[in-house]
């Protein structure tokens, strides 16, 4: 694999002086919504000065380069949606409860606005991963953690009972997980709240 150049995809002049104070993580935010949106090629460090309210200057004085902020936005969205997810799991008595809850999770993450800007992991896999060694490694390294989590959580429902003995754990997490990443790029279309669901409802009978 060839990694993607680090060099900067657009003749910016850098802003001598000392970087202006900013909020980094509200400026992170702003730039993971449009890489989400339009994806790593097709955004401009214009759109990211724009998004993070920065200048070109004190972007480049926090990232090297459009890849390096790339990488970083990465990072903040998996620990994100980990966040976001794992107090939900933890309100659920019973493993197939908490996969029930997991696919509501993506499918309330594939519909309006939310949908259409897109799973960072799911589009990276498509636009990055094959040309850059670093970045298949994290998208690697997110998927695989996700599809342990669901193998843990049907092992979990074949103990308390309320996933049968005879679902194979790991054939069935893999299933989960082309299902979920599958609704995030569906997503992407448009596709209604009520769709989503159903779709989540659907898949939740593999168990």
């Amino acid at each position: 694999m060839v990694g993607m150049k680090t060099t900067n995809p657009l003749s910016v002049p850098r802003l001598p002086g000392r970087p202006r104070e900013f909020d980094a993580e509200a400026a992170l935010d702003g730039a993971l919504q449009v890489f989400r949106e339009r994806g790593y090629h097709a955004t401009s460090i214009p759109d990211l000065c724009q998004a993070m309210q920065l200048s070109a200057g004190s972007l480049y004085k926090a990232y090297k380069d459009k890849r390096s902020l790339f990488l970083a936005a990465f990072d903040r969205y998996v620990r994100q949606r980990h966040t976001q997810l794992r107090p939900l799991l933890e309100r659920q008595p019973t493993g197939r409860a908490k996969i029930g809850t997991l696919l509501q999770f993506y499918a309330e993450s594939s519909f309006g606005s939310e949908g259409r800007r897109g799973c960072l992991v799911a589009g990276s896999a498509a636009e990055l991963a094959t040309y850059d060694d670093e970045m298949a490694a994290r998208v690697v390294g997110a998927l695989q953690d996700l599809e342990c989590l669901l193998a843990k959580l049907i092992r979990q429902g074949q103990a308390d009972g309320s996933i049968a003995d005879g679902v194979s754990a790991d054939d069935t997490a893999r299933t989960l997980l082309c299902v979920v990443q599958g609704m995030r790029i569906i997503g992407k279309l448009g596709k209604s709240r009520e769709g989503m669901l159903s779709a989540a409802q659907a898949a939740l009978c593999l168990l």
